[in-house]
């Protein structure tokens, strides 16, 4: 990986909430969402757009994950979390940070809730970001948002399989 830089002053906020519901018992949504090789499998790009460079995941409190790919002749991104909390079956409190190009472009605090309903689990996912490339905190909020959507889409497709 080249050195990372800086790109500009200005710092943006942003943050959001998204709620799924999935047919599948609340262990199974945390088991997902927790085993490294279940995750590598639904936390990764669309597979006919985005090339995997690099993958680790230390699901321990203090550990973290590492993603790097690109959208070949796009950009390159490249992911680190570091796990604060994690209450096995209830919720996992991380952050991470986003590199674009070797620009540093933001730092996220990310929460993933499950609660037991009826229809399956619930799952809350809530992000706080801190923009710090020059970008728009709505646009980039609102392309944030639409990414991890597609995750938890992935997500599903993944439940369904297991």
């Amino acid at each position: 990986m080249s050195e990372i830089t800086l790109k500009g002053k200005e710092t943006a906020f942003g943050s959001f909430t998204i709620e799924r519901v999935y047919d599948a018992e609340l262990e199974r949504v945390y088991t997902a969402w927790t085993d490294p090789e279940i995750k590598a499998r639904w936390f990764v790009g669309p597979s006919d757009k985005w090339k995997l460079h690099h993958r680790e995941d230390n699901f321990v409190v203090g550990g973290g994950e590492i993603l790097a790919g690109e959208f070949p002749g796009i950009f390159r991104s490249r992911y680190v979390s570091r796990y604060h909390l994690i209450q096995p079956n209830v919720r996992v409190v991380y952050d991470y940070e986003m590199v674009i190009d070797d620009i540093f472009h933001s730092v996220s605090l990310a929460t993933m809730q499950l609660d037991a309903v009826d229809a399956g689990t619930r799952l809350t996912y809530t992000e706080q970001i801190t923009f710090v490339d020059g970008t728009d905190g709505e646009k980039g909020t609102k392309q944030r948002r639409n990414g991890v959507g597609l995750h938890l889409g992935q997500l599903a497709d993944e439940l369904a399989r297991m």
